[in-house]
Parts: C-alpha cells; sequence; structure tokens
C-alpha cells in the first residue's frame, strides 16, 4: 500500500495511506491531537487521581512513535516513572523514521536522540530511554493482545472504524479491559456511537469529551 509523509496543520508531519484517505495522525495537526488526546485527557487526567507511583501504559498502534515521544518528554518535566508498552503490527520503517519532524515541531528538538532511541531500541525488550521512561515495543496485531491487570492507562489510536471496524469492536475492547487495572483509563480519539457501545458492553463506564482540533468529541473509559 501506498504510503506518503504529509504535513498536517500544526506544522508537524504524518503518514498517509491514499488508498484508504486515512492517516497516522490528525490532518489538523498531529501534534495537537496526541497532547489533547492521550495528555490531557489521559495522562494528565490519571495523574490527577493518582499517585505518581510507576505509571504503566499501553498504546495500541505504537505508529510513529509521536505518542510515545511526548509521554516521555512528559516524564521528564513532571518527574513522573513511567513503563511504556507500543503493540504494532507493521513498524514505520527507517526512511520514514527520518523524514517524522516531531522533536522539532514539539518544540524539543534536544531531545530529538531520545525520538531516535525511541524508534532504534530492539523490539521485544524492554529497553530505559531515560532514567524515568522505558519502553518495550511488542511486535503484535491487536487481535492477539492477552494481558491480564498490567496497566493503568491505554492510548487506543489504532487506525478509524471507517477503514478497520474489527479493530474497534467488543472483542477488542474486552481485551483492554482485562489489561487494565482496576480504575485504569482508556482514551481514543474516536466518537462513533458503535465503538461507545462496544466499550460500555466490555465493562467500561464511558463518557463523552471535547475532541482535538478539527474533531467535536472523543472518548474517555474507565474500568471501575
Amino acid at each position: 500500500m501506498e504510503r506518503k509523509i504529509i504535513r498536517t496543520s500544526d506544522g508537524s508531519v504524518t503518514i498517509h495511506l491514499p488508498e484508504w484517505d486515512e492517516q497516522y495522525h490528525s490532518k489538523h495537526g498531529a501534534i495537537q491531537e496526541a497532547r489533547h488526546v492521550f495528555l490531557k485527557m489521559g495522562l494528565h487526567h490519571w495523574l490527577e487521581s493518582n499517585s505518581k507511583r510507576p505509571l504503566e501504559i499501553l498504546e495500541i498502534g505504537f505508529g510513529t512513535g509521536l505518542n510515545a515521544f511526548l509521554t516521555l518528554l512528559e516524564s521528564n518535566s513532571n518527574d513522573i516513572e513511567i513503563n511504556y508498552t507500543g503493540v504494532e503490527a507493521y513498524p514505520v520503517v527507517p526512511s520514514e523514521i527520518k523524514l517524522l519532524n516531531y522533536p522539532e515541531a514539539a518544540d524539543a528538538a534536544s531531545a530529538e536522540d531520545l525520538f531516535k532511541k525511541l524508534h532504534s531500541v530492539p523490539w521485544e525488550i524492554s529497553a530505559p530511554i531515560t532514567e524515568k521512561f522505558s519502553l518495550l515495543k511488542n511486535k503484535l496485531t491487536f487481535q492477539e493482545i492477552d494481558m491480564t491487570s498490567q496497566f493503568d492507562l491505554v492510548y487506543f489510536d489504532a487506525f478509524g472504524a471507517r477503514v478497520q471496524p474489527e479493530l474497534w469492536g467488543e472483542n477488542i475492547f474486552n481485551a483492554m479491559y482485562k489489561a487494565l487495572r482496576s480504575h485504569g483509563v482508556l482514551v481514543t480519539y474516536a466518537a462513533k456511537g458503535s465503538v461507545r457501545r462496544a466499550m460500555i458492553s466490555a465493562g467500561f463506564q464511558v463518557e463523552k469529551l471535547p475532541g482535538p482540533p478539527g474533531k467535536r468529541e472523543m472518548l474517555r473509559a474507565v474500568k471501575l
């Protein structure tokens, strides 16, 4: 499938798949979307009501590494220890990684080596990126995920339900519910009614929240 690097509205880039008319991040701003959905509504929300013990995060769709990179920056600036697991079936290739401008676009050019390290560390091995942030990259399909009560927070960043509806059904959210600890949180940019109903069927308490630029709503789900 053809893949193109395109610039989004906030100056950061993303990978566009013309055949699907789909991209890894919002055309309205890749960094703006990640900061709103996963940091503000996910990470910051979780920290407001929990002590700063080591935080376990699972990302569904490691992709370009943008969400991991921004979370790493937060771990440094807020002195939070984070163990981050990213699941990805089809890793981004080195020629694409070279074109991703996230350190510069996020006003974190001094952390460019850390962004490169996120992509260069081996798969299937937990690796320290900084003193506060470790990364485990698992090469799995989402349907292969089978984890129990391991995570505090899930970043659910799969391709949209329009092109991959099988990634947004009750079976997937059952696996997410199982993977989370009690009172764990899942956040996603999606807001479709079918997605919300699948989350509720899996046992989550779900709320609609204001979405990132270009999107009216998003969802946050909590395992009670």
